[in-house]
């Protein structure tokens, strides 16, 4: 699925979550560059505003969704970790490892 009106910076987009502020973007984690977090955050007007915080440098994000309250985002990584996301900083609230 692409969508049509986001460019992805490095792959492919596979979810755009639109908020009040603007939208979450998820890119494939497949080929991603190692040092930048595949989930970031676009304003109204198309300026980055965050990188999500990852729980280890290596880890990707695989899923994104938005919380019922709107203000977090709920994730899951490639080490197999769960993550609450902050909406406005993409810093990393919580995060449960199922290894």
């Amino acid at each position: 699925m692409e969508f049509a009106d986001e460019a992805p910076r490095h792959t492919r987009i596979t979810k755009v979550i639109s908020v009040a502020a603007g939208k979450a973007i998820l890119e494939d984690y497949t080929r991603y560059p190692a040092d930048v977090s595949n989930l970031y955050f676009l304003n109204e007007s198309g300026d980055l505003v965050w990188y999500a915080e990852r729980p280890a440098p290596e880890t990707h994000y695989i899923r994104v969704k938005l919380s019922q309250d709107g203000r977090t985002l709920s994730g899951y990584t490639t080490d197999s970790t769960a993550c609450e996301i902050d909406i406005k900083s993409g810093k990393l609230l919580s995060q449960i490892a199922f290894k």
